[in-house]
């Protein structure tokens, strides 16, 4: 066989194993989507580090990473496009940090006997809030969770593409 026609005979089966490169993106986009939901949810509160009580651990934030993004890659030309999304209302706060300005909040109590936040009638009283903490700061789940994609895809994009060029 002539030079030549090796190059051809290896350029036509790098052309056929070159179409699945479309799904071995797709492969990875995925799995490194689900990584970085599950770590968006590792590091949003309620965990142990969080005190209980009124409006701290139920939970809502961590299960909207899930149910708001996206781990089935979209292709628009030739990019290829997943999302990490949490719509609750407080997510920018929980996850950026924010300041806390001393205010009064009618309705919302700390027990005495358990240490913990509770709602009550308003007319009962209420706490004053901002006094100690000027600021709270963020948990930052969005980009430790974006780290982690870079890394996934990063880490397996070349091993995958590889295994199908047969390289």
């Amino acid at each position: 066989m002539a030079f030549g026609d090796e190059i051809r005979a290896r350029m036509s089966v790098l052309r056929q194993r070159g179409v699945r490169i479309p799904e071995v993106i797709e492969k990875v986009h995925t799995a490194a989507t689900m990584r970085a939901i599950e770590t968006a949810i590792e590091y949003t509160p309620p965990d142990e580090k969080v005190s209980e009580g009124t409006n701290t651990t139920t939970g809502e934030m961590q299960s909207h990473w899930a149910q708001d993004s996206d781990a089935v890659p979209r292709k628009t030309g030739a990019e290829y496009t997943t999302v990490l999304a949490n719509s609750v209302d407080y997510a920018s706060y929980v996850n950026d940090g924010h300041r806390m300005d001393k205010h009064f909040v009618p309705g919302l109590v700390l027990n005495p006997y358990s240490g913990l936040l509770e709602k009550v009638d308003p007319d009962m009283g209420g706490i004053m809030v901002g006094t100690k903490t000027k600021y709270v700061p963020g948990v930052h789940a969005k980009e430790y969770a974006t780290l982690v994609w870079e890394n996934e895809v990063e880490r397996t994009l070349d091993i995958e593409i590889k295994a199908v060029m047969g390289d």
